[in-house]
């Protein structure tokens, strides 16, 4: 039986003796090269194991190369499977990497951070182009602390969209920063608080338009006027109001108008209050039912007392001073001489009114695309009049041609509407659900989960929101993402500083 192959262990080498002999001389000579390589390599981690052997603490040390042998997880080639994706995919995949921007077609907003490209940005040709998926409406929100430049992004949203024909109306001016930037830009600001010339009718009937009938347009206007009634008396009441009441605002500006018709005027509310003042004495149409509507009555002439004999007096209960001038490039109401008294119950009727007289110029079709920006509206959560009259312009901005913008402080300013599953709360919810476009300035720490909630957040992108710095702004239109950088023409800069007093 012959006998067996001798083999080669780890520290020999077989050569077989038919090989001729240079090749022998040539493998000992590359096994002899291996060793001495294989031995330079191992030499570190010999010596480390002697050390170790006199001090268990040493360090071990290496070659450059790294770790040696089969632990030092380089021993394999690593093989994957190709992958392919759309760019949808890639796009959620790696956020703000795989972005191909809006288009330069817009108003220029700033530097597209991550693309280094220009940032461009118009609610209304990106709803009329259909260039973005889910970009279902023209409204906005606006997010940030204080101090990031969140009303120099609005102000300078509203200068550049009148270069583009659009109008702008400013319906609540709390702290009087858009009355300079109105001013600047050939506007009409009006000014209304106490010892102020400005009054404004709330009961100013808008113009009618060509393609809507007479009795049509008198039931609208009709309608229009019981909504601003019942929600004044809402907001002073602090409660909703009851079906009776309800009915004898009816009856009360019924009788009104048809007295002020009757002699070529318009209706004012401090006629509504004393007909409510006093149902015995309506007439007839009341009727037998007086007596039975007199508590309602009562209540409501009280809420109305308000702006007719109380700290808003001589604002809204006298004929208008002003005249709506649909040409104008930009229009602002300053409640300032209201908005720093601490008493948002007082800024709110003032603004429930101020609205109701401005939609004269948002229900009239001619008027154009138009943006309608509520500054400061986290002061308006809490009064569920003024949420549902937002609502309700929310939920007309195609018909009407309006895109709203909402500027908040915080995300959780939408919380404060109420308690979960109240009618305040589900408004203001609404009211974030109906913006296709989000925009969040730097979040405090403690803001970031419920800005993430509300918004839907991915890690990355609270992430980036937690460290945007002044004029940095993550931009989602209708679900894509967009770091922005906002940049300010010199007198921009100039017309929108609200630190001069700080600076000296």
């Amino acid at each position: 039986m012959p006998s067996a192959r001798p083999r080669a262990t780890a520290t020999q080498l077989f050569v077989p003796r038919r090989m001729p002999r240079a090749q022998q001389r040539a493998a000992r000579t590359g096994y002899g090269e291996a060793r001495r390589k294989a031995r330079v390599a191992t030499a570190p981690a010999e010596q480390h194991h002697r050390a170790r052997t006199l001090d268990p603490d040493a360090q071990p040390v290496y070659p450059a190369t790294g770790r040696p042998g089969p632990a030092s997880a380089r021993g394999g080639k690593l093989s994957l499977p190709s992958h392919r994706m759309t760019t949808a995919t890639a796009s959620g995949a790696y956020p703000f990497l795989a972005e191909g921007g809006l288009g330069a077609e817009g108003i220029f907003i700033g530097r597209d951070v991550h693309a280094e490209a220009a940032f461009c940005y118009d609610p209304f040709s990106l709803y009329a182009s259909g260039r973005v998926e889910g970009f279902t409406n023209p409204n906005a929100v606006l997010a940030g602390i204080i101090g990031m430049g969140k009303s120099a992004l609005a102000k300078s949203l509203a200068i550049r969209s009148i270069a583009h024909g659009y109008r702008v109306y400013v319906p609540c001016d709390p702290k009087g920063e858009w009355t300079p930037v109105t001013h600047a830009l050939g506007g009409s600001a009006i000014a209304l608080g106490p010892g102020l010339p400005g009054r404004l009718n709330p009961l100013d009937a808008p113009a009618r338009p060509a393609s809507v009938g007479a009795a049509d347009w008198a039931a609208e206007v009709r309608k229009r006027r019981l909504l601003l009634l019942a929600g004044l008396a809402r907001t002073v009441l602090k409660r909703d109001l009851l079906p009776v009441e309800h009915t004898a605002l009816d009856l009360a500006l019924d009788l009104v108008t048809a007295d002020a018709e009757a002699s070529g005027a318009v209706p004012l509310l401090g006629d509504i209050a004393n007909a409510l003042g006093s149902p015995a004495g309506l007439g007839p149409s009341f009727g037998d039912r007086a007596g039975g509507f007199a508590p309602a009555a009562e209540d409501l002439a009280h809420a109305l007392r308000r702006l007719v004999h109380g700290d808003l007096s001589g604002m809204f209960d006298a004929p208008s001073t002003v005249a709506f001038d649909p040409s104008a490039p930009i229009l602002s109401i300053d409640l300032s001489r209201l908005g720093g008294t601490g008493d948002d119950t007082a800024l709110v009727l003032a603004m429930t009114c101020a609205s109701a007289w401005m939609e004269s110029a948002l229900a009239d079709p001619r008027g154009g695309r138009r943006w309608v920006i509520y500054d400061e509206a986290w002061r308006l959560m809490r009064h569920l009049g003024l949420l549902e009259r937002m609502q309700s312009q929310w939920k007309l901005s195609r018909g009407l041609g309006i895109a709203n913008l909402m500027v908040i402080h915080r995300l959780s300013d939408l919380l404060s509407a109420g308690d979960v599953g109240s009618r305040g709360r589900v408004l203001a919810e609404g009211l974030l659900a109906d913006c296709s476009t989000r925009v969040i300035y730097r979040q405090e720490p403690d803001q970031l989960v419920a800005a993430a909630s509300l918004l839907g957040l991915t890690g990355v992108e609270t992430q980036a929101v937690a460290a945007l710095t002044k004029g940095r702004g993550l931009w989602k239109v209708a679900g894509r993402s967009f770091v922005t950088q906002h940049v300010l023409h010199p007198t921009e800069r100039a017309l929108f500083d609200t630190d001069a007093r700080m600076s000296g």
